[in-house]
Formats: structure tokens, C-alpha cells, sequence
């Protein structure tokens, strides 16, 4: 038996349609991806992914799941559900046991390796706070200890200018395993942040203007931290002030979460 997923979009996106490949496979489907491939490298690298490719192959399937506007699962879902429980549903694949931790091999000589990562960005300038509440972070946890480093990624080339102690890639499987060996990971909604949580990291993911509810990450070690204004969410139509991004507010309840999460760890 053949099946064929197709998913274009971000990192998170892509994530958040792994536990259907991983049911499929499950299932006995021999399985092809569909979409960004170096996202998908990370499924194939896990046996989750048989092949994978950039289009659609011309060959019958004997299961198609297209998540486009286009296709057969719409890619968001009408009301605050999480998108992953929107896609089971649209699959009648509720009830499915999937994975809540990506069974990855880490990276032995990872830079992260017992540091803490922080990654102060995401796919939309709307959505990323004043970089000072990063530097608010590092200092508390430098003040616990802990080194820490910054992930620059595919779409953060703009902190290379603003941080020194960063590590730079664009490859996701490489990311993806080198995060396994992080101490704790703190970040916005960003794929980035998917990653994380989703191979193991204790992680604290910081929402102001997007969803928690619909993009919530897969993972078991997660925090989502938001303020919960009523205003909340507006993504993509955000205003000027960002309320829900304000540094002192925000401060106020990170620091005590990131102090919990380290008891945890410890």
C-alpha cells in the first residue's frame, strides 16, 4: 500500500503532520512526503518518511492526504482547535496513538550540549519582542550558572548583528539533533520552537499576537507562556502596541516558570 502526504509551509507546519506519517507507516502504507524536503529529511531520518519529495509525483497512491486550501484537509482549522486535533478529525484518525517525542539520535559534540538555547525570533517580525527581554533571560540564567547561546536559523540572519555567542545553521536535521542535548530552550512561536519540544528539550515558548491554542507544539516538556489579553490572538493583524509582547509583563511570569523548569532539570 502507497501514501502520499503533501504539506508546504514553515518548519512548524511540517512538524505538526508528522504524527500522520508516523500513523501511516503504522499502518503499513509504504509513505511519501510531499513539501519542503529539508524539513521532511527529519521524518525519513526517524522511519517515518519512506521518500521525499519537492512535488507531487505522477503515480497512483492508495491514500492522499493534501493539506492545501486545494486539497482534501483544509489547512487550519475553522475554530481554536489545535491544528494537529483538526487534521486527525478531518482523517477520522482521532483516538490514534502517535509519538509525543521525536526519536531522534542526538549530537554527540552538539555546541548545546547542557547550555541553554535561546532563539529570540520567528518567521514574522509581528511576533518577535524586544530582543532586551532575551538579554533579561541570559543574564538571569548566567546569574543560575547556566551558559547560554543563541540559534540562528534560516530566518534569523538579522541576530547575528545583536548577539556574539551564537550558533548559526540552516540545516534542520542537523538543529534537530543537536537541540537534543540543550539543557532547556527558550523561544517564540517559530518552528525553531517546534523542534525543540519536540525532541525531548524542556522548552518555554513564548506567545504574544498567535495562537497557543491552534500552534501548539508537540512535545511533553513544554510551557507555553502568554498573557492572555482579550485582545488575544490577532495574528496576522497585529496592532502598533503589542500589549501582549510587553517586556515587563511578560518578565514577570518567565522568570518564576524558567526557575520551576530548573528545579525540574535539576
Amino acid at each position: 500500500m502507497k501514501a502520499l502526504l503533501y504539506r508546504r509551509g514553515g518548519l512548524g507546519d511540517t512538524l505538526l503532520t508528522f504524527p500522520i506519517l508516523e500513523i501511516l507507516k503504522r499502518r503499513g502504507y509504504k509513505v511519501t512526503a510531499v513539501g519542503n524536503t529539508d524539513y521532511f529529511r527529519i521524518a525519513k531520518e526517524v522511519g517515518w518518511a519512506d521518500e521525499i519529495r519537492s512535488e507531487i509525483p505522477e503515480e497512483d497512491f492508495d491514500l492522499e492526504v493534501v493539506i492545501s486550501l486545494e486539497g482534501n484537509v483544509a489547512p487550519f482549522p475553522e475554530g481554536r482547535i489545535w491544528v494537529l486535533e483538526h487534521y486527525l478529525k478531518s482523517l477520522g484518525l482521532e483516538g490514534e496513538s502517535f509519538s509525543k517525542e521525536l526519536p531522534i539520535e542526538p549530537l554527540e559534540n552538539s555546541p548545546f550540549k547542557g547550555k541553554a538555547v535561546l532563539h529570540p525570533s520567528s518567521g514574522s517580525p509581528k511576533k518577535n519582542p524586544e530582543l532586551d527581554l532575551f538579554f533579561d533571560l541570559e543574564n538571569f540564567l548566567k546569574g543560575k550558572g547556566i551558559e547560554c547561546v543563541y540559534l540562528v536559523g534560516e530566518a534569523d540572519s538579522w541576530l547575528e548583528d545583536s548577539v556574539e555567542n551564537y550558533v548559526r545553521s540552516l540545516d534542520p536535521l542537523w538543529i534537530a539533533k543537536a537541540l537534543r542535548q540543550a539543557l532547556i530552550y527558550v523561544g517564540l512561536d517559530s518552528g525553531i520552537s517546534h523542534l525543540a519540544s519536540y525532541v525531548g528539550v524542556p522548552s518555554l515558548v513564548i506567545y504574544g499576537p498567535s495562537d497557543p491554542i491552534v500552534w501548539r507544539p508537540l512535545g511533553e516538556k513544554v510551557y507555553q507562556l502568554h498573557l492572555g489579553l482579550e485582545c488575544s490572538p490577532c495574528f496576522p493583524n497585529v496592532c502598533e502596541e503589542r500589549s501582549c509582547l510587553d517586556r515587563g509583563s511578560l518578565l514577570e511570569r518567565l522568570l518564576p516558570l524558567l526557575d520551576h523548569l530548573l528545579v525540574q532539570i535539576h
